[in-house]
Parts: C-alpha cells; sequence; structure tokens
C-alpha cells in the first residue's frame, strides 16, 4: 500500500484572489499533468462484444505518482495504463475507486529522470457561476485538448445516483466530450477546483464537475482502504411535514415516511417496510403506504433539524432504537449499523463493463452520459 507520506493536497491560497492568467499560459504549465488513461475490460458475461478498450483523463497530483481520475473511467478494468505528456506509456495500479463519488485514485511509477509534473487543487467553495475555467483532457481520444467556458451553476444534484447519497456537483458550458472524464477543471489561477465527470445529453455544453474540496476529502481514504466506508441503514423516503398532509389530506404521523427498503440492509433485517402506492401531485412525487419512523433513539422527527439529528447517530456499530408508525400502530424496531456494501445501482452498466458511452436516464428523462 502507497503510503501518503508526500501526498500534496493543499488548498491553494490563491483561490481566494483574482486571478487571469492568460489561457495559453495556464494551458502551457497545466497540461503536462494530465495524463491519458487506457483500460481494458472484459465483459464475461457476453458472448459478443466482450472486449472494450477505452480512454479517459486524469491528472497527477503527488510526486510519488497518484493520479485522480474518475471511477467510471477504471473501475472494472482488467489492464489499466498511462499516457504521460512526454509520450512515455506506464503501467498504472487501482488504488481505490468509489462509483458513487465517481472518484478514483490511481499508481503510476515514477520514471527514471525521477520527477513527475503536478497539478494542486484549489478550493472549490469559492468558486462562483461566471466565474471562467478551463478543462484539459483527452476528448474523444485527441490528447491534451483544452477548451474554456464559465461556471454555469454549483451545488446541482444528479439524481442518476442513489438519492439518499447525492452529492452537489458544477455545471459549466466548457465543452465535455466522451474522453474528458476525470481530467481537471481549473479557475484561472491554474488550479484545480473540478474534476470532469458526466454530460447532459440532447443538450448543448451542459456538463457537470466534481467539486475539488470534495476530491481532497476522499483521497487519503481511497488510498488507504481502497473504498469509501459508509454506514448503512439502508431506507430512501421523505420527512412528512404540513404541506405533505395537507396534500394528501391523510392522517400521517410526523416522521421519516420509508418508500424503499435496501434489500439485506439493517432496515431490512429488522423488517421495516417500504411503500406501495406511486404517489405525484404536482411537482411532488411519493411512494405512500410505507412505515413512518417516528423517533431514532427518542430523537423525534419533526423537523429538518430533528432529522439531521437524528441521522448523525447512524454510525457502523451503532445501535439504533426505532419507534415506527405502521396502519395506525405505534411499536418499535431495533437495529445495528453496518458497512454499506456496493449496490447494483451504485455502479451504472457503463461503468460495470465500460462502455463509457452508454446513456444514463436522469430524473428528468434526458441522457446524462458519462464523458
Amino acid at each position: 500500500m502507497l503510503m501518503l507520506v508526500n501526498l500534496y493536497f493543499s488548498i491553494s491560497a490563491l483561490a481566494e484572489t483574482e486571478c487571469k492568467q492568460a489561457i495559453r499560459d495556464i494551458y502551457a504549465s497545466k497540461s503536462p499533468a494530465v495524463v491519458q488513461i487506457s483500460a481494458l475490460t472484459i465483459n464475461p458475461y457476453r458472448m459478443d462484444d466482450r472486449v472494450n478498450l477505452a480512454t479517459g483523463s486524469g491528472f497527477i497530483i503527488d510526486s510519488n505518482g497518484l493520479v485522480i481520475t474518475n471511477s467510471h473511467v477504471v473501475f472494472g478494468a482488467q489492464s489499466l495504463s498511462i499516457t504521460l505528456n512526454d509520450g512515455t506509456k506506464l503501467p498504472a495500479k487501482l488504488l481505490g475507486a468509489d462509483p458513487i463519488l465517481d472518484l478514483a485514485v490511481l499508481h503510476i511509477p515514477v520514471p527514471n529522470k525521477g520527477k513527475l509534473p503536478m497539478l494542486t487543487l484549489g478550493n472549490s467553495d469559492a468558486i462562483r457561476p461566471g466565474d471562467e475555467v478551463v478543462i484539459i483532457g483527452n476528448p474523444m481520444g485527441l490528447d491534451r485538448t483544452i477548451t474554456s467556458g464559465i461556471i454555469s451553476a454549483i451545488n446541482r444534484i444528479l439524481h442518476n445516483r442513489p438519492r439518499m447519497l447525492s452529492r452537489a456537483v458544477i455545471q459549466t458550458d466548457a465543452p465535455i466530450n466522451p474522453g474528458n472524464s476525470g481530467g481537471p477543471m481549473l479557475n484561472r489561477c491554474g488550479d484545480v477546483i473540478g474534476i470532469t465527470s458526466a454530460i447532459l445529453g440532447n443538450a448543448q455544453n451542459i456538463g457537470f464537475a466534481i467539486p475539488s474540496n470534495l476530491a481532497g476529502a476522499v483521497v487519503a481514504e481511497l488510498v488507504d482502504n481502497g473504498r469509501l466506508i459508509r454506514p448503512w441503514f439502508g431506507i430512501d423516503g421523505n420527512l412528512i411535514n404540513a404541506e405533505m398532509k395537507e396534500i394528501f389530506a391523510l392522517p400521517l404521523a410526523d416522521g421519516f415516511l420509508v418508500e424503499a427498503v435496501e434489500p439485506n440492509s439493517p432496515a431490512g433485517l429488522a423488517g421495516i417496510a417500504g411503500g406501495r402506492i406511486p404517489v405525484k401531485v404536482g411537482f411532488q412525487s411519493l411512494i405512500m403506504g410505507g412505515d413512518i419512523i417516528v423517533e431514532i433513539n427518542d430523537i423525534k422527527l419533526k423537523d429538518l433539524d430533528s432529522l439531521m439529528r437524528g441521522f448523525n447517530l447512524i454510525r457502523i456499530g451503532a445501535q439504533l432504537r426505532l419507534k415506527i408508525s405502521r396502519d395506525g400502530k405505534v411499536f418499535t424496531k431495533e437495529l445495528t449499523i453496518t458497512e454499506r456494501p456496493l449496490q447494483p445501482g451504485d455502479v451504472p452498466e457503463s461503468s460495470q463493463y465500460f462502455s463509457v458511452q452508454k446513456e444514463q436516464e436522469s430524473s428528468a428523462g434526458k441522457p446524462a452520459l458519462r464523458p
């Protein structure tokens, strides 16, 4: 296991200042740290077209040879290699990947010359809509291509990922294409403020990047553990509020309405029931008929604040005592939180078998592509 003695993750102080480096200067100084990733994947469940060779992007962040990219670029690949700026081709080892956040860390051997170009993770919390950005990557296999644009929006939620685990991403109008995945989005200081991750199908220049602060917070865990360790409750649903009670005109108890329960999860093993009846009123969509969690360890779930306090108790090994309302009756269930395993829905087919250009359906019904 690679030691993180010299892991370079300083959040650049320049991110808080106004920078206006010329784009051509950013390209000249930063593109050498951008790499092209080749991945060979074999799908053992197919009779034809079992072998797939695909390419993506990544960038070097550490003198020991750590490379950040997207999980969907490398997850499940049997063979990985990286091509450096000078054409050197090196074998790559996957140290850790998280399909939910779509982040992965690779390691490459340091060439004999002993020095690798590196990029710095900037402060993605400092960005605002309208800020100028540049993207460097390998779209359609065209190595070290640069495009530019602006931050179109921040805190976007991509609903083609597990809803309870969704994270906000950056939206940009900078052109992104298949092969850009895993490449850096840079501000005009030349700092990485995002990792290119997805595009919206049937749209013009609507792309998304994972914030650099999120990447910086999880890389060490990916390297140390090979994965992100998450507690597993195993439910999905919505907090019941006054508006819901008014819309549905039902005697709903205050609490968290369980819409779905993951099989073999702590909640599933405890016998908590999900919903059965899909209902949509205006923009409000729910699955009714499931249990309502009224309390978690004596915390009454009556508003967002109490819900967050209750959910903050969900840690691996924690013992939870739940008060449940079902069909007008209230009873208690106890369960123990375990580590969340990888679920089928966490890994899109495009990631499992490396068809990286396969469409992913978003909640709006439009395909969200992994470029």
